[in-house]
């Protein structure tokens, strides 16, 4: 990684030099010496730091999500009970909360008589 930054450093000052000379020339002007900091040294710089922090940061990410895997316990939502399933499966209804009792059903007295 420390090598990134002495590349990194040697190219900034590469390219200062480049503006410096540009804007001290005489057919040369300070807004050539702006777009030739820009163009040749910071846009390529930062696409090419940005490109080569990737796997840095993927390995950071991971860290943090197994961090916080470890600290959430046996459940991942951190509610400390077992999730329900919230899609009933095929052919049957979803139950709720109390649908375990069954209530008998009475029909009323004259029920099926003509």
């Amino acid at each position: 990684m420390a090598v990134l930054y002495i590349v990194a450093l040697a190219w900034i000052y590469v390219v200062g030099l480049m503006a410096i000379a540009e804007a001290t020339a005489p057919q040369g002007s300070v807004l050539g010496a702006i777009v030739t900091l820009v163009l040749y040294g910071l846009l390529p710089l930062g696409v090419s730091g940005y490109l080569l922090a990737t796997p840095m940061r993927r390995r950071a990410r991971q860290r943090r999500d197994e961090a916080a895997a470890a600290s959430a316990g046996p459940y991942p939502h951190g509610g400390g009970h077992a999730t329900a399933d919230p899609v009933a499966p095929v052919g049957e209804e979803a139950r709720g909360v109390g649908d375990d009792v069954v209530v008998a059903r009475r029909d009323p007295p004259d029920a099926g008589r003509p």
